[in-house]
């Protein structure tokens, strides 16, 4: 798999070898006062849930995996139709590249914004939630991407707050549409340092490591803490 560095990282394992190679490619420098490039890509649409499975509430696989960053109001980078938007505290406030999806969330009573619309928000201010959530997105971003998206918003969460990456393992990888790069712990690790977040916990779940090559909903956590 392209950009792939380490399939055999542990549960709860803190630490990853370096990358075996550098796939940065080089980017433009975006221009200033405009949403990241990265918040407004093109990113694959949801599947539609099928069978009975659609007659049913959706519901966050993630609930567990939000305790770990606090209570507080969190902003969700790449919301989607709000799934897991819809599990977090009043006050939280979803970002999507796709219109369609931030209406679904409005319809659903949440608040959602494309990324240039949560910039000219009353929301968009310095230190205005306790944690910063994506989940399945830094996989679909080149790694300039990924480092320009972790740095614009960033900067939104309080100091001492939690930030929550999750990526794909193998299965879900696979499964997925055209990830850019296999987005393991070293990476996600890689990309919270270079933001400058403290690393507090790197873990897979729902089940331990191994399981992720068969199944799809096993994925990469990194639980990071914004400096006080």
């Amino acid at each position: 798999m392209p950009g792939r560095t380490d399939s055999s990282a542990a549960t709860d394992s803190p630490d990853a070898g370096p990358p075996g190679s550098d796939t940065r490619t080089v980017r433009p420098t975006p221009p200033t006062g405009t949403a990241p490039s990265a918040s407004t890509a093109r990113l694959p649409a949801d599947r539609g849930r099928g069978g009975p499975a659609r007659l049913l509430p959706a519901r966050s696989p993630y609930r567990s995996q939000l305790r770990r960053i606090g209570t507080g109001r969190v902003l969700e980078i790449g919301c989607g139709t709000g799934d897991t938007l819809a599990d977090c505290a009043p006050g939280s406030i979803g970002v999507d590249h796709d219109p369609q999806s931030v209406a679904r969330c409005r319809q659903r009573g949440l608040t959602a914004y494309t990324a240039d619309t949560f910039l000219a928000s009353p929301h968009a201010r310095p230190g205005a939630f306790d944690a910063l959530l994506t989940a399945n997105v830094l996989e679909h971003l080149d790694d300039e991407q990924v480092e320009e998206l972790l740095r614009a918003y960033v900067r939104y969460v309080r100091p001492g707050g939690g930030v929550l990456l999750i990526t794909a393992q193998e299965a879900g990888h696979r499964a997925g549409p055209a990830p850019v790069r296999f987005t393991d712990f070293t990476l996600l690790r890689a990309f919270a340092e270079s933001a400058g977040l403290a690393v507090r916990r790197t873990y897979s779940h729902p089940l331990p490591r191994p399981a992720g090559m068969l199944l799809r909903s096993n994925v990469f956590v990194l639980v990071g803490q914004v400096p006080r």
